[in-house]
């Protein structure tokens, strides 16, 4: 995906705040941050969203919610953190790539 942004910060062609990165994810600062704490867990491979996972997908899907919790105590987030994971234009999703937003800090709303 040539025109991805997630693909071009995955590739260094665009700098991010990095915090995490390994074989499968990229974890990143949120540019426009709805916490004080708003990071972004990117998988390296391009899937659009929820709906293109596919079994095969499953142990990329799980290390991305075992990445969740490492990176948010390493941001300080001890006492809990929201994740989020928007699907689609309904459901709020700006970016076709799957990612997961690590949310916390104190101020998010309760469901």
């Amino acid at each position: 995906m040539t025109d991805c942004i997630f693909c071009k910060i995955i590739t260094g062609q665009i700098p991010s705040d990095k915090i995490f990165d390994d074989d499968q994810v990229v974890v990143f600062r949120d540019i426009r941050p709805k916490a004080k704490v708003h990071l972004l867990i990117v998988a390296k491979e391009h899937i659009n969203n929820l709906f293109e996972a596919k079994p095969l997908h499953e142990k990329l899907l799980s290390h991305m919610l075992l990445v969740a919790p490492m990176v948010a105590k390493q941001e300080g987030l001890h006492n809990g953190f929201r994740t989020v994971i928007n699907t689609g234009a309904g459901g709020g999703q700006e970016i076709d790539h799957i990612h997961f937003h690590v949310l916390g800090g104190g101020g998010l709303p309760r469901f």
